[in-house]
């Protein structure tokens, strides 16, 4: 078995091969190629913690995996992360067991390479400033990936806490990015401004006012994926000429704004205009007017895991990266 951390995962897989790998495995699902079982969930109320074991399986690669993550918030308190993730990868022609790798940098990358996909297939061509409301950890690699698929010439950063938005824009010029940011304090503004919002917060309230969003907006919603999470409004859904999921069964059971939307009977999920799946196959139509309102929802499964999982092993592989572990 080969054992891959995060630093050996950076050092040799990066956006561009998440968007790759992860636009196969969409055609794949389209395709009918992708076993992917309800995820289970143990909980420990005596924590307020959770573990996550989410398999899934490609058929036509013959590769299947599972990828774990337990949440114990009281983690920070002793020092430790709240969140930690693994991903075991399983040869599905023999059953063994080929390699176990850290979760945590794969799923902001993957999460990046959905709406980067979505993005090119949803925003404007001419899309030149890109609002980023929250700034926590799944934020940079959303900058990233819309970078890979517009020519954005302005960054606004948006945060509860300006200075941590401000260190945000710091880390993206210390990895590279040489797109000028502002920090602002007033969301009205930065919604108003932006061709592209990326929304990534954990947030239970909307984070923006849907009546400031410009015609010709796209928005990228990755931060809510339970249904008590909202992190856009009512009049924002209304107002969307296209919603796109990332996997729809995943988002009619997690996507608290639209749940939101639907028990109050102001909306309902036959109101979606497709999976991103069917965007790239071609089934259905991506931005088809300049004047288009999008929003792109993503929640996340297990599949999406499964596809940069098995590019960070061949790509470990190709470089004899990783540690080798005979079980």
């Amino acid at each position: 078995m080969l054992i891959i951390n995060e630093k050996q995962i950076q050092e040799t897989y990066q956006m561009a091969d998440a968007i790759q790998d992860i636009t196969a495995i969409l055609k794949a699902k389209q395709q009918g190629k992708i076993d992917n079982p309800h995820r289970t969930v143990l909980d420990f109320p005596e924590r307020q913690a959770s573990s996550l074991y989410m398999p899934s399986a490609d058929l036509a690669g013959d590769i299947a995996g599972v990828k774990i993550v337990t949440i114990f918030p009281e983690n920070p308190a002793q020092g430790k992360p709240t969140t930690q993730g693994m991903i075991l990868l399983t040869d599905a022609t023999d059953g063994q067991h080929v390699a176990l790798m850290t979760a945590s940098y794969l799923t902001r990358l993957r999460t990046g390479a959905l709406s980067a996909i979505a993005t090119e297939r949803l925003a404007r061509e001419d899309s030149k400033i890109l609002t980023v409301i929250g700034t926590g950890a799944m934020a940079f690699e959303q900058v990233l990936g819309v970078l890979e698929v517009r020519a954005i010439e302005h960054i606004i950063l948006v945060n509860r806490t300006p200075e941590k938005a401000q260190a945000f824009g710091g880390e993206l010029e210390a990895f590279g990015v040489n797109i000028p940011f502002k920090v602002e304090t007033d969301v009205q503004k930065a919604v108003k401004q932006a061709d592209i919002i990326c929304c990534a917060t954990r947030s239970n309230d909307p984070v923006f006012d849907g009546r400031d969003l410009q015609p010709g907006t796209h928005i990228n919603g990755v931060g809510s994926y339970l249904p008590s999470m909202r992190e856009v409004d009512e009049v924002t859904v209304s107002r969307t000429d296209k919603i796109v999921a990332d996997d729809l069964a995943g988002v009619r059971e997690e996507a608290g704004e639209l749940i939101h939307c639907a028990q109050n009977g102001n909306w309902s999920f036959d109101g979606i205009h497709g999976e991103l799946g069917e965007l790239i196959e071609g089934d259905k139509a991506g931005r088809e007017s300049e004047q288009e309102i999008t929003f792109f929802k993503s929640v996340g499964a297990a599949y999406f895991d499964l596809a940069v999982a098995k590019g960070v092993f061949a790509k470990a592989q190709a470089a004899d990266s990783g540690i080798e572990v005979k079980m």
